[in-house]
């Protein structure tokens, strides 16, 4: 039997490339040949044992390519095809995908199936499941460096912006400005937002951040912080959106929040222990007119044409972003830069 390639959890901590057998679809699914994919900080949680997955899981949920084979039934892409595929393939037809959360798909988060549930897709060929519901088309003039952002970084970061509730004109403070905060930054300028705060310690990403859209970007190290954002905002934001995943950032979200703002979460809490508290100060002892949204990055090909509609049309360009590029070999080294964030390191661009 054929076989590929793929970046492999080994074991708690470890990485490496193996062989594996070229996937074969079943009914209703496909096999997409891979051109290009990106690595994700997602990674590198799981490759510390977050996700509890089995030693021996491929790893990877962000990669494009042409479709290698299809199953009976499959329609919405034929053999030959350029396709993305999100890093959440939900059924669509579940209780969870009709009401409109797709990443919920059968309860818990059940939608994020590459790596979580089964062998993730940084590897040469990769199996879509639900391939009519997953597979979305990428347009001929539509590069695959600028199209593989659709595929977590832009839905989840949108999906950020979109849930913070960010009133016409409103403000909102965005805080870290890796690439799903970079990609809030951009989807809060989409919507409109008149005053788009950015905070992040690292001065290339507030220089990015200014670069996509941001007004003012704030170190989160000045001791002052909370009270630029306050005055910056005429004493607090109407929406925050907390894109790293700890409790400092979660808590500071609440802080800058004026009372009938929303604070919306898309970071992943992986690491920030077995606990996520409020503090009631800044919650106003539970009756401070504010609401907490969160969100998985939202699937399904509709989604996804949408954002390649975005992209294709020029509106958006996240390839700045991209600060490494290296074959599918080297895919091991990119995986400790991401680990360790040297080297300036946002978004490593995987090549086959």
């Amino acid at each position: 039997m054929a076989t590929m390639k793929g970046l492999c959890m080994l074991g708690i901590g470890e990485v490496g490339m193996v062989d594996r057998d070229i996937p074969r679809p079943g009914p209703g699914e496909a096999v997409v040949k891979t051109t290009m994919s990106l690595l994700c900080t997602s990674d590198v949680h799981t490759v510390k044992g977050l996700l509890g997955i089995p030693d021996g899981r491929l790893l990877g949920h962000e990669s494009l390519g042409i479709v290698h084979e299809v199953g009976d039934g499959v329609t919405a892409a034929k053999v030959g095809d350029r396709v993305m595929v999100c890093a959440v393939t939900p059924d669509g037809t579940c209780a969870a995908c009709q009401r409109g959360y797709t990443s919920q798909c059968g309860g818990g988060l059940g939608g994020y199936r590459y790596t979580a549930q089964r062998d993730g897709n940084m590897s040469e060929y990769f199996l879509v499941n639900d391939a009519n519901f997953n597979l979305t088309p990428i347009p001929d003039s539509l590069p695959d460096e600028k199209a593989v952002y659709a595929c977590d970084m832009l839905t989840t970061g949108f999906a950020g912006a979109e849930n913070a509730k960010i009133p016409l004109g409103g403000s909102v403070a965005i805080f870290a400005q890796g690439a799903v905060g970079l990609s809030a930054t951009i989807g809060a300028k989409l919507l409109g937002a008149g005053l788009i705060i950015a905070v992040d310690g690292i001065p290339a990403r507030r220089e990015l951040a200014k670069h996509f859209g941001a007004d003012v970007v704030i170190d989160p190290a000045d001791s002052d912080a909370l009270d630029q954002i306050r005055d910056a905002s005429d004493g607090g934001v109407d929406s925050a959106v907390e894109a790293l995943g700890i409790q400092a950032t979660f808590e500071n979200c609440l802080r800058v929040t004026k009372p009938g703002g929303t604070v919306s979460n898309v970071g992943y809490h992986g690491e920030s222990g077995p606990t996520l508290t409020i503090p009631l100060d800044a919650f106003l002892l539970g009756m401070g007119d504010k609401s907490i949204n969160t969100a998985l990055c939202p699937g399904g090909n509709e989604r996804m044409s949408r954002i390649l509609r975005l992209l294709d049309m020029g509106k958006i360009d996240p390839t700045p972003m991209t600060t490494h590029t290296m074959p599918i070999g080297d895919a091991v080294k990119a995986f400790r830069l991401m680990e360790s964030k040297e080297d300036g390191i946002i978004k490593p661009l995987i090549t086959y």
